[in-house]
């Protein structure tokens, strides 16, 4: 298969392995020279993971940033040093007897932008070292809080001590961090028992395949009917349509301006905007430079 195949596979990750454990499976299937992923998901966690394959790589900063959706399971009454179910207990509380309303008017503290500070126990870097492994040395290491947005939590279930909670997030947003603090403000603590990722960058749960049915697309030579081209792993990012000489103009490099662009045709106010070709290749992502007009290169990919 080699370096021919370009574009996007979405895992539903199993529990019990890094997502980096996912990458390395994925290279090995499709015999391909490289892998990358698009947001790390724990090792006991479960759910959508975007793999770009070769060239699409150059796509996983754009695909970074995309909301995303968790089912997730908090556990109150319990604190953990890593907040969720894998850490060492850190505290137990006994009284945990709070009425539905209660638990909802907790959960609300934190939709919309929140401050949040990232765990110690983290793949964020401290002088080029992760933060994981100096929580695990006793050095543990406090990232100062970040701004992230929680666009809509609710309550799926309520068996207490257990609560199952759907979370819509941006980008950078810890669903473990966020039990932890649920709990804090209850008073009893709390951490993450379960997590699963439902919605990644536009792409649901429903489209994701495990990883046995990716080796089963393998083995019987059907590798590409699971596999999205470069174009459609970009589902929210407006597209342009260049043909002839435009087309051209894009494959060298030469400087773009809005009126290549056509404003006419399409809107184009994006941070980003894809450019493809009549055949739905895509050839470029560009972006604009309002104070002259012109568009940036921010990738080129050449067929």
């Amino acid at each position: 298969m080699g370096m021919e195949t370009n574009g996007i596979v979405v895992i539903d990750k199993p529990a019990g392995i890094t997502s980096a454990k996912v990458v390395a499976i994925v290279k090995k299937l499709l015999r391909v020279k490289k892998v990358g992923h698009t947001g790390t998901l724990d090792p006991f966690a479960t759910g959508v993971m975007i793999c770009c394959i070769n060239q699409a790589t150059r796509l996983a900063r754009f695909l970074l940033s995309g909301h995303k959706t968790y089912e997730a399971v908090l556990r109150l009454g319990i604190d953990t040093d890593t907040q969720d179910s894998t850490g060492t207990v850190t505290s137990q509380c006994e009284s945990i007897e709070f009425s539905e309303i209660q638990i909802r008017s907790a959960l609300n503290q934190f939709t919309g932008t929140i401050l949040q500070q990232p765990p110690v126990f983290s793949a964020l870097k401290h002088k080029g070292v992760p933060l994981y492994k100096l929580a695990r040395s006793g050095q543990p290491v406090r990232k100062a809080a970040r701004r992230v947005q929680i666009t809509a939590m609710d309550v799926r279930s309520i068996e207490l001590p257990e609560i199952r909670i759907g979370v819509s997030c941006s980008a950078g947003t810890y669903i473990r961090t966020l039990c932890a603090d649920i709990g804090a403000t209850l008073g009893c603590g709390g951490h993450l028992q379960a997590l699963r990722r439902i919605e990644s960058s536009g792409f649901s749960i429903r489209e994701a395949i495990p990883l046995t049915a990716l080796e089963v697309f393998v083995a019987s030579g059907n590798v590409q009917d699971c596999i999205i081209d470069m174009a459609g792993a970009l589902p929210n990012m407006p597209a342009f349509v260049a043909e002839g000489a435009l087309k051209d103009k894009i494959r060298f490099g030469k400087s773009l301006t809005v009126a290549d662009m056509d404003p006419g045709r399409i809107d184009l106010s994006g941070d980003f905007i894809k450019v493809i070709d009549p055949e739905n290749r895509l050839l470029a992502i560009v972006s604009l430079n309002k104070k002259d007009g012109t568009y940036k290169y921010n990738c080129v990919f050449h067929s």
